[in-house]
């Protein structure tokens, strides 16, 4: 397989899937051509035949830097399309969490080198890979509660298998940058390297010089260990993301993030 389009790459060589984000100018940020383009590209692989390893990088100057700001505009004047997140549109996922879970599915490990920033769905594309290698200056951000939302895209599970619980809550509940040092005390990172998309290509070129019924079997073991029962909180991911999608405190934190102030949010409810 190899393919071009203006949002990802795909470059194949001796089994590996080199897999490049491409919209630089943007900080590969997630728009609706992000979106389909990263669901699509790991559907295809999925059926890659003699496909062993994959690497996930970003061009220019940042793995992903999230949710790209247009869509955060709309939810700010009130234009955004609040759609049914909780319609299972892949199986256990809706559209947004296949482009993470759908790295989890393919059949080969998938390392995603990081660089720059990983932030809110960035940070949940990375999770999305069985292993992570950052640069030393890397930061990463669990970000979505500077927008008044929670994270959506198959993160929850994801972490929750990752970090200890206080970590997460931590991480989630403040949305702080945390570097690639922090990353690796609380098992966020898998090594921090110099130059992080060199070393996930040598790792899956080793990879893919080992038995692939063998590495196949192993990731199928290792993801029903990780997330043995993953449905129940990808479908709370969303029905939550519903519930705060569109409410005056949710846009009132769009639009003091934008207009740079102090968000002035009214009393929680329940």
């Amino acid at each position: 397989m190899s393919a071009t389009s203006d949002r990802i790459t795909v470059s194949m060589s001796e089994g590996v899937a080199d897999v490049r984000l491409v919209r630089a100018d943007k900080m590969n940020a997630l728009d609706a051509a992000m979106f389909n383009a990263l669901v699509d590209t790991a559907a295809r692989l999925k059926n890659e035949k003699g496909l062993r390893a994959v690497v996930l990088s970003g061009e220019g100057r940042a793995f992903c830097a999230g949710l790209d700001m247009g869509r955060f505009s709309a939810m700010g004047d009130g234009s955004s399309d609040l759609r049914d997140l909780a319609k299972r549109t892949h199986g256990l996922t809706n559209h947004s969490q296949q482009a993470v879970w759908g790295w989890r599915q393919l059949p080969v490990p998938v390392i995603a080198a990081v660089h720059g920033v990983a932030f809110g769905g960035g940070f949940q594309l990375a999770l999305g890979a069985d292993m992570r290698f950052l640069a030393p200056d890397a930061r990463m951000s669990i970000m979505e509660i500077k927008w008044g939302l929670v994270p959506d895209m198959a993160g929850t599970p994801i972490l929750a298998s990752l970090v200890r619980d206080d970590i997460l809550r931590d991480l989630t509940f403040t949305g702080r940058i945390f570097s690639a040092q922090e990353a690796m005390s609380y098992g966020l990172a898998t090594r921090i390297c110099d130059d992080p998309r060199s070393v996930a290509l040598e790792t899956a070129r080793d990879i893919a010089g080992k038995s692939p019924d063998a590495i196949r079997a192993i990731k199928r073991m290792l993801n029903s260990l990780s997330t043995s029962n993953p449905g129940p909180a990808l479908l709370a991911e969303s029905v939550e993301q519903m519930k705060l999608m569109g409410t005056p405190n949710q846009t009132e934190a769009v639009r003091a993030n934008i207009e740079k102030r102090a968000p002035k949010f009214a009393d929680g409810s329940n």
